[in-house]
């Protein structure tokens, strides 16, 4: 491999680089402000859960959101805070040490460095294809989930009632209606401007249209306090924000607080991996883009690591952050790392005038971004195409809305493991038999055709290992049970994908058996992947060399050659070739 190709596998942007233009450049500026401005509010929400003084959320929005989109695999994953790490982070760290003091910082810092070790860890041992375990069904019930998740968050700006902090869908939606007459008129208005301007402008403007969005619900809330007041339109503002750039910071590595951290670190790596990996995956549903797991992994780790020198807590990939990114037109990780720099200028220069910015706009702009997410086209598909998937959906969107994104995406993980792996237990063992209508008399499905009276056809598809044996040994069974006649039994293996001792060991059982009858076992040569157990462990030698053919004509014709040609005398079905070679004897008739 060339030089040139082993750095772009570790430096993405090499890859992506050489393919902007003017066109993609310019969309993904557009993207990146659009992102900054955004995560303006956002990100000293996120500080305010996680227990950390409010530029912090700032800080976690600015180096991850640069390193991740430069060595990940994921053209609009845009990571920073996020409410989910944020709330883990918060409930886990607040037991050790007082949120918003030094120490607690010292341990967040701390966190995000072990947490960006192990992600970095995973992914230089490619253990990406983890995420290959996260079926579509839950990347679609996910993303629907989260959706509602974030609307749910932004209700309370949206109509301007004080939902209570940690409530949940079901329990927002009740106090909305319980206090519904707190309704502020002119505060929903200023959401539903925003909203309705964002969805109206969407095809003129693209990208542009979200701030477009913001600047109408900005100046329809100036319009609003201006003509009843600030006290009466309830309208409230985002507020300045500090002006300060990310200073640089130190993990803490004595052994006591490693060792302290070691289990928070573990599991939070895991779910933001998990939760990165599937916004870029959900995504890539619509974009079209196949997503590097190991790649991603990298991305995520060394953001983390980074992160940690420059005073940021645990970041991972945003939902709403990456759909906007998406939704704004974004072609290239360039927008992602824009507005992580994007974001540094904000603060310096435009942070005071966020003052101006309605709280309910940005409410109005993610209610837009949440509808956005919800992928229905594909709910529909999946609902009317498989039962299975279709309750593995349920569960998962359910699971994110009512439980934890966490505990969706692992109970999905879980069952779609659990389908697939009770799939692969019960592989299909079908009877075949040679097509009359063929010249080549090719084997076809034998249910309701006449079978030879001495030889069972059948027919193996799948693996044919220790979690399928069981299954796969009590057909087996049952053939040679019920049809005692068919003593000899010709195994077709083409089929099968995979074999393991346990596989070998069940069709040497199998040729024992039959011969015990007095017949025997024949099987065609199983492919290459699944014939390096069956050599090396000396099966083939067991079964008998001359019981294993390379193909279907040679095989039939050996096994006729061993039939009892005086029951083949008497027998009307005649479906091989060589029948036609054996006189038919008729029974003689009772007097």
């Amino acid at each position: 491999m060339s030089l040139q190709y082993q750095l772009s596998r570790f430096m993405p942007f090499l890859r992506w680089g050489r393919n902007m233009s003017r066109d993609t450049a310019k969309a993904d500026v557009i993207a990146g402000l659009t992102g900054a401005a955004i995560v303006l509010p956002q990100g000293v929400a996120f500080a305010a859960i996680a227990g950390m003084p409010p530029e912090y959320g700032l800080y976690t929005s600015m180096v991850p959101a640069v390193i991740a989109a430069l060595f990940g695999s994921s053209w609009h994953l845009v990571s920073g805070p996020t409410t989910a790490a944020s709330v883990i982070m918060f409930a886990s760290l607040s037991g050790i040490a007082n949120p918003g003091s030094a120490h607690y910082i010292s341990l967040a810092i701390t966190l995000a460095f072990m947490v960006g070790v192990l992600q970095l860890v995973m992914g230089m041992v490619r253990l990406g294809a983890l995420v290959n375990f996260i079926s579509h069904s839950v990347v679609v019930g996910f993303t629907a989930g989260a959706a509602c998740l974030i609307a749910a968050k932004q209700a309370s700006s949206f109509f301007g009632i004080a939902i209570p902090a940690g409530s949940h869908l079901v329990e927002s939606v009740q106090f909305l209606w319980l206090f519904r007459e707190y309704l502020h008129p002119l505060v929903s208005a200023v959401a539903i401007i925003t909203l309705l301007t964002g969805i109206l402008t969407h095809r003129r403007f693209g990208g542009m249209s979200m701030i477009v969005a913001l600047i109408a619900g900005s100046a329809a809330a100036a319009l609003f306090n201006f003509a009843f007041g600030e006290q009466t339109s309830g309208i409230k503002m985002v507020g300045a924000l500090p002006q300060n750039l990310p200073p640089l910071s130190m993990p803490d590595f004595s052994l006591e607080t490693l060792r302290q951290l070691s289990p928070l670190a573990l599991a939070m790596t895991l779910f933001a991996l998990t939760e990165a990996v599937s916004i870029s995956r959900s995504i890539s549903l619509k974009s079209g883009q196949a997503i590097d797991g190991n790649q991603e992994f990298i991305g995520q780790g060394l953001s983390n690591i980074f992160g940690s020198f420059f005073s940021s807590y645990v970041a991972t990939g945003s939902f709403n952050r990456s759909g906007a990114n998406y939704d704004a037109g974004a072609r290239t990780p360039l927008a992602a790392a824009l507005a992580g720099v994007l974001l540094v200028a904000l603060v310096l220069v435009v942070a005071p005038l966020t003052s101006y910015l309605p709280k309910a706009a940005v409410a109005g702009l993610l209610f837009l971004v949440a509808w956005r997410l919800i992928n229905f086209s594909q709910i529909r598909k999946i609902l009317s195409a498989d039962t299975n998937e279709a309750i593995i959906l349920a569960i998962v969107f359910f699971g994110t809305v009512f439980f934890s994104i966490e505990f969706a995406i692992l109970a999905g993980v879980i069952l779609s493991l659990m389908i697939f792996l009770r799939k692969t237990s019960r592989p299909r063992l079908s009877p075949r038999v040679p097509d009359p209508e063929s010249k080549t008399r090719k084997f076809i499905y034998g249910q309701f055709l006449p079978e030879c009276p001495q030889l069972k056809i059948l027919r193996l598809d799948d693996s044919l290992y220790f979690g399928s044996v069981a299954h796969v040994g009590e057909l087996l069974r049952r053939y040679r049970e019920h049809y005692p006649e068919q003593k000899h039994l010709f195994l077709l293996t083409k089929g099968i994908s995979q074999v393991d001792v346990a596989g070998a060991e069940l069709l040497v059982t199998e040729a024992r058996d039959r011969r015990n009858m007095g017949g025997d076992f024949y099987m065609y040569r199983l492919r290459d992947s699944a014939n390096r157990v069956f050599d090396r462990g000396g099966y083939a030698d067991e079964i008998g060399e001359a019981n294993i053919f390379d193909g279907k004509l040679d095989a039939i014709s050996s096994i006729f050659g061993r039939l009892d040609k005086n029951i083949c005398a008497t027998c009307d079905n005649r479906i091989f070739l060589e029948c036609q070679t054996i006189d038919k004897i008729e029974p003689e008739s009772e007097d």
